[in-house]
């Protein structure tokens, strides 16, 4: 049985017992049960509530202030949700998501939301609803509101909400804006105890831990040689060819220059362990249209031979290339049950970086280079060019030592291998220093991502230095759409959240937190260090307390009845429609707040179920 099926049976098994409770008489009066819903009653606290509302003029100032900014959320949030549901409409896939149980908070069941945190978003949540509703409460009584009850609401014996239940007629009788202020005193709780959450995780807590040593490996590629050498996902890879490595770049430095068959020294976060890696140069990756005619989908390619001579490593790759423009390459064709069988014939190519395609009124495109062109770029000003990125002679690493106004002479292959020339005007890059020539690349080397070890990073030091709050400079070194937003706090705020939906955004990993295989990349530094394990799990409270207090508040912002800012909202147009002629002010008001809910309505229904529905219809 699936997670979810045993979840929908746990939730019926819980409903039929806690009615069949209600039934008999056996709840006391404080308990009430609606189906899998339960509230807990009480009138505890009030007092709490009375002291603490002594302050009256500067509660409705913070008030006030958290007044226009729910306005504010509630028209993005209106806009955002129907504008989303339109796109949902449109899209003929739905992404991760839109699916159906991502929008639950359910730890295990939501794939963003692992269960190795449960407990801590739990507690965020139950920590998130208390504030929430206590800070309806503590308003109650600043604006003279009494308080019949106050109390949680479990779901299937979870914790899914509290609620501050006023006296219907004492709120009747205050003002307006009263009213106003005490609807969205829980949104501006929920901001405000996130903004505190937030600079605690990103002050004393981040600033307590450091990077641990040595490469992070975040994936390892099926039926690849550090698959074959038991490295697995959290390992530290701290040594290789008896040299240690303190960083990623190091690493990869070390692992260039190292033999085919090589000795690394693996941390698992338990223990240290010698194991010998095996080599094999393999496509792990490929784009459309590349010379060699090969599609990499769930198995890679063995690259055997160039010009005849066999190679196992990418230094060994473009060694047996040498100056020549053109090489033969030789691959390995499957065997039985997947294993390698026998040579295929070589495919004479270009090698250098794939282009797949020339950008519109780029250097590139002005320089004769048809629109959306796929081309292989093997020289540039004169210096040879075998690969795009960073690395010893990649695309990106030549263009950067160029300057911006420059004239270069860009010499490439067509995908009909026709040798070209183009003198080419560069444009400044627009992530980094350097030229740019206005294309699109694929990552590798003539649209085939080699890879001779079998590891990606998992970049640990780019997450911490996001929550450290010191720029993202790093984080933009992995997604450089993030190079501006992250320039101010709330672009890191921002940025922090989006964190558990990372691969939607571009991020190689999704951040759950500090949990798990994770916590092997890093180490506890200073006062924090005594806690050992704690001080993660006090991070990961932080971490999920900030991110839920403000989706609760964004949520609570939605102009639709009854949320806070559906009750906000028929506040405003009330205001609004007493000062217009109407015969029917009240009809007015009613039109008004039904049809934004409607419309809310509609944007839910749409990102959760559109896709499914159009597809039912037949009409995508």
């Amino acid at each position: 049985m699936s997670t979810l099926l045993w979840i929908l049976t746990g939730i019926l098994a819980y409903t039929a017992a806690a009615m069949w409770l209600r039934n008999r008489g056996y709840l006391p009066d404080s308990v009430r049960v609606s189906g899998p819903l339960t509230t807990i009653h009480t009138r505890r606290g009030r007092a709490f509530l009375d002291r603490l509302s002594g302050p009256k003029r500067a509660w409705r100032v913070v008030a006030n202030l958290g007044l226009g900014g729910a306005l504010v959320a509630m028209v993005g949030s209106f806009v955002l949700i129907v504008s989303t549901g339109i796109s949902a409409l449109a899209a003929t896939q739905p992404s991760a998501v839109q699916q159906p149980q991502n929008f639950l908070i359910i730890p295990g069941v939501n794939e963003f939301l692992p269960l190795s945190v449960a407990g801590e978003i739990v507690a965020g949540l139950a920590i998130a609803m208390v504030v929430h509703e206590g800070a309806h409460g503590l308003l109650c009584r600043v604006e003279g509101i009494d308080i019949e009850s106050m109390g949680l609401v479990l779901f299937a014996a979870i914790p899914v909400g509290a609620f501050v239940q006023p006296d219907e007629e004492a709120t009747q009788e205050v003002s307006r804006g009263a009213r106003a202020r005490m609807f969205a005193a829980g949104v501006t709780a929920n901001t405000l105890l996130t903004i505190v959450v937030f600079a605690l995780l990103f002050g004393p807590v981040v600033g307590a831990i450091s990077v641990a040593p040595g490469y992070a490996v975040g994936e390892v590629n099926p039926g690849s040689p550090a698959a074959a050498a038991d490295i697995a996902e959290g390992d530290r890879l701290i040594e290789v060819a008896g040299e240690p490595v303190e960083t990623a770049d190091e690493f990869e430095a070390a692992i260039r220059e190292a033999d085919a068959d090589v000795e690394v020294v693996v941390d698992d976060g338990d223990e240290e362990r010698t194991t010998e890696v095996a080599r094999e140069l393999q496509a792990v990756g490929s784009a459309g249209g590349n010379a060699l005619g090969v599609e990499v989908t769930d198995r890679p390619v063995t690259i055997a031979a160039v010009n005849g001579e066999p190679v196992r490593t990418e230094r060994a790759f473009f060694e047996a290339v040498g100056d020549a423009e053109r090489a033969t390459v030789t691959t390995e064709s499957a065997g039985v049950e997947g294993g390698v069988g026998d040579a295929t014939e070589g495919v004479e190519m270009a090698i250098g970086a794939y282009v797949v395609g020339v950008q519109e009124d780029g250097p590139l495109h002005e320089a004769g280079a048809a629109f959306g062109e796929p081309l292989t770029v093997v020289e540039i000003d004169g210096e040879r060019v075998y690969a795009a990125g960073d690395g010893p002679n990649g695309l990106a690493t030549v263009l950067g030592e160029r300057e911006p106004g420059a004239t270069v002479e860009v010499v490439a292959y067509t995908t009909e291998q026709e040798r070209v020339t183009y003198d080419v005007t560069l444009d400044a890059h627009p992530n980094r220093d350097g030229g740019f020539i206005g294309v699109s690349v694929f990552p590798g080397t003539s649209g085939l991502a080699l890879d001779d070890f079998g590891v990606t990073e998992y970049p640990a030091g780019a997450y911490l230095e996001l929550l450290g709050g010191d720029g993202g400079d790093a984080l933009a070194d992995v997604q450089p759409a993030f190079a501006g937003l992250i320039d101010s706090p709330l672009g890191l705020v921002f940025v922090t959240l989006i964190l558990p939906l990372g691969s939607l955004f571009g991020l190689p990993f999704n951040f759950a937190g500090f949990t798990g295989e994770v916590t092997n990349f890093f180490v506890l530094d200073g006062g924090l260090a005594v806690l050992g394990g704690g001080a993660f799990l006090l991070a990961n409270l932080l971490f999920w307390t900030g991110w839920i207090n403000i989706q609760l508040a964004l949520f609570n912002c939605l102009p639709a009845f009854p949320l806070d800012g559906g009750r906000i909202l028929r506040m405003v147009a009330e205001a609004v429609m007493s000062r217009l002629p109407l015969s029917d002010r009240h009809a007015a008001v009613r039109t008004i707040t039904v049809s934004s809910g409607l419309l809310m309505l509609f944007g839910l229904i749409a990102m959760i179920f559109g896709n499914q529905i159009l597809g039912a219809l037949g009409m995508i």
